[in-house]
């Protein structure tokens, strides 16, 4: 039996109980075919002290910093008090031992305000990373050669990864079981911890902005309109015009709004239409495709797989939801397949085109 991938969560004072929970729960999530665990995750604090958490209880670990000198992967929670949210600092022992694992090849993350720990550390000087958006310009004061992109759910950076506020520790942790063990694997794991195994877009479309006060304003009035006319072509300059806004006008509310470009929130719609059409009606797949938006078999079948894994005709068989009469049928787990990363890799965006 091989031994299970050795993950290390570091856990200071202020740790957002969600960030805290989460690689356990989701790594923990990850299982081999005949159900062997996948990770070992526990928890560590500096001198494996007890700390303070943000949902008013403490935390009491069974580790102290030794923990980071035999973890394969080191996590770091967010964080909402302390020095290096506030000073960009970090004690010097915690410090030392991040950098330590990462000399010895370990992997090395952080969710949401946990990427303040990890600059504080000198590890993200001149790369790209994430946290949480209402950090951001904290953030960029803080660590101004860190290349800050508050767009994205989570940054790939080879050995150094970060992700944006809360939830989105959720998307970093699944993009590593499906990086470590494939899409099926970490398709089985959101599967158990019942959250969508990818999410499109990226933090833009969670930004508090300023409700519109008209709806001459925004684009939410457009948007009703053209999910009401997805079966048929729907152009930028037409939605621009419904608007009353410029083509470019146009794009930026939209892409404010929504954190997706209009044409790839079209896309989005139509193959969301598809889908339920699939689920619910016995119309063919050519029709479907009419009915859709995407005109031909042959471009919803490309569009479908490209954004959910399988082909129309296997997500029918799959999901497809039994009429009254007919006996209820359990769902099979095929374990889908999701084509690329959900997140971002390098220096690609965090959307599905």
């Amino acid at each position: 039996m091989s031994v299970p991938h050795r993950v290390a969560v570091l856990a200071l004072d202020g740790v957002v109980a969600l960030d805290l929970g989460t690689p356990a729960q989701v790594l923990g999530a990850a299982r081999a075919d005949d159900r062997t665990p996948l990770y070992a995750v526990a928890t560590c604090t500096p001198g494996g002290q007890p700390i303070r958490s943000s949902a008013g209880f403490q935390v009491l670990p069974d580790h102290g910093l030794e923990l980071l000198g035999s973890a394969d992967t080191v996590i770091v929670p967010g964080i909402h008090s302390g020095s290096p949210l506030h000073e960009g600092t970090v004690a010097a022992e915690v410090a030392r031992a991040l950098r330590t694992a990462y000399d010895r090849g370990a992997r090395v993350m952080s969710i949401c305000t946990g990427a303040f720990v990890l600059a504080a550390a000198g590890l993200l000087d001149g790369r790209p990373a994430t946290t949480h958006w209402a950090y951001a310009s904290r953030f960029r004061r803080l660590h101004p050669g860190v290349r800050l992109d508050p767009d994205v759910l989570f940054v790939d950076d080879g050995r150094v990864l970060t992700s944006a506020g809360v939830a989105a520790g959720i998307d970093l942790c699944l993009h590593v079981v499906r990086t470590d063990h494939g899409s099926a694997v970490a398709n089985r794991a959101a599967r158990r911890c019942v959250v969508p195994p990818w999410r499109d877009g990226g933090q833009a479309q969670y930004i508090e902005r300023p409700v519109p006060r008209g709806a001459e304003n925004g684009t939410a009035a457009t948007r009703e309109w053209a999910q009401q006319r997805l079966h048929e072509p729907v152009a930028l300059r037409e939605m621009a015009a419904h608007a009353r806004m410029s083509v470019r006008t146009f794009t930026r509310h939209f892409r404010s709004e929504t954190g997706l470009s209009p044409a790839q929130w079209l896309l989005q719609q139509r193959t969301e239409h598809a889908r339920v059409l699939l689920e619910t009606t016995d119309l063919s797949v050519d029709r479907i495709a009419r009915d859709s938006g995407f005109g031909t078999t042959a471009a919803l079948r490309q569009h479908f797989h490209a954004r959910v894994g399988v082909s129309p005709t296997a997500y029918r068989r799959t999901f497809r939801r039994p009429s009254p009469a007919a006996p209820a049928v359990a769902v099979v787990d095929l374990g889908v397949v999701v084509p690329g990363r959900p997140g971002m890799s390098q220096s690609s965006t965090a959307t599905t085109a």
